[in-house]
């Protein structure tokens, strides 16, 4: 892993291409301690003389620093918001997304070395939402950054976001929070730890030391499971699958119940279990959900109200109509704590919390009126 320096970075950069920084030894809120951190991270478009056109963008629980497609030949997650002639221009302002710690898109997480050669693995601490914005602001430091443009995420991303208004106001011009609250609620905790357990009760688990054999992938994908079901909403399941059967197999009928066919919301649900279990670290799929349990931005600072009382950002609130994972009446609450309370823009789609990742185009409006203005 090649490891430049800021400058370095910012003149040979390519779009969308995953570059690494060192950022030093990093004291967890906790009480957890790395000697040496490095966040994975990506950019669009180029920095100005001032460093006025800086936007960072978060990602979201399982997401990667990879928002667009740039140079590279990957899909991005938010291709339509980012890039050259899009709501966030690329040709306009400079783009950046880094994989939080304890995650496994290039930042240092429970799969990076320790400095005794293992894996981190159970001896990792634990990572909070503050602990991922300090860590991003030594990043910004690195490049040069002083105050952002604009900071924006939905979901875990939209935590991170607000809390980088709470923690650093003098550093965030504009903050964008969409499909979450101001904290995680009793009913999110509950989800979650139905996720982490399910990972921990694996066989393979092995508290956590599992790297020099078998990942404990069935836990996992239990976990994505139970998430998934969050992520996208009941009339879009009864749209897509009814009780339909999966292909020819046959889930009524059989001498046993272990040995029945599936039914084909099942099966989309294997399909996504398989597909991050590919792709997902399990420890760091536990910390970051242990971290999006943790988020409270009102946390020791009194009320939401308190907490951002001195926040002189401005705001845009967003949330999906049909999500019932984070429900619009959080973004409501939230919107209507903020020193100067804002409207909550809707977006609008019957398949969940998921909209804020499919149909991101539909704040095209709001954003380019008051966060990016075109011309």
């Amino acid at each position: 892993m090649t490891t430049l320096q800021p400058q370095e970075v910012l003149n040979t950069a390519a779009d969308g291409i995953l570059r690494h920084a060192s950022i030093g030894a990093l004291e967890f809120e906790t009480g957890g301690y790395l000697p040496e951190v490095v966040l994975g991270y990506e950019t669009w478009g180029t920095l100005n003389e001032d460093a006025s056109n800086a936007v960072l963008i978060q990602h979201a629980l399982t997401g990667s620093t990879h928002v667009a497609r740039g140079d590279s030949d990957e899909p991005g997650w938010w291709d339509p918001l980012v890039g050259p002639g899009a709501t966030i221009d690329t040709d306009k302002y400079f783009v950046v997304a880094a994989n939080m710690v304890g995650g496994c898109y290039g930042s240092t997480g429970p799969a990076s070395p320790a400095p005794d050669g293992r894996p981190w693995g159970s001896r990792f601490p634990m990572v909070t939402i503050r602990d991922s914005v300090h860590a991003e602001a030594r990043l910004a430091d690195l490049l040069g950054i002083r105050r952002w443009h604009a900071v924006l995420g939905g979901s875990m991303g939209g935590a991170r976001a607000l809390e980088w208004a709470a923690t650093y106001p003098e550093r965030t011009a504009r903050c964008a929070v969409i499909a979450c609250g101001a904290a995680s609620t009793a009913e999110q905790i509950a989800f979650a730890q139905a996720q982490v357990l399910a990972i921990r009760l694996d066989p393979n688990f092995n508290g956590g030391d599992y790297y020099e054999g078998q990942a404990p992938v069935d836990g996992l994908g239990i976990a994505r499971r139970i998430a998934h079901i969050n992520y996208r909403s009941e009339p879009e399941f009864e749209y897509r699958f009814g009780r339909n059967a999966q292909g020819t197999e046959q889930p009524f009928g059989s001498v046993t119940a272990a040995g029945r066919g599936r039914y084909a919301v099942e099966s989309y649900l294997d399909h996504q279990a398989t597909k991050l279990a590919g792709r997902f670290d399990a420890n760091s799929y536990i910390h970051m959900t242990e971290a999006l349990m943790s988020h409270d931005v009102a946390r020791g600072r009194g009320s939401v109200a308190e907490a951002l009382a001195g926040v002189d950002s401005e705001f845009l609130v967003a949330a999906v109509d049909s999500d019932r994972l984070y429900f619009p009446e959080q973004s409501r609450q939230l919107a209507a704590a903020l020193p100067n309370p804002v409207k909550v823009h809707m977006i609008q789609v019957p398949t969940g919390h998921d909209g804020f990742l499919t149909d991101i185009h539909q704040l095209h409006d709001e954003l380019s009126a008051s966060f990016f203005p075109r011309g």
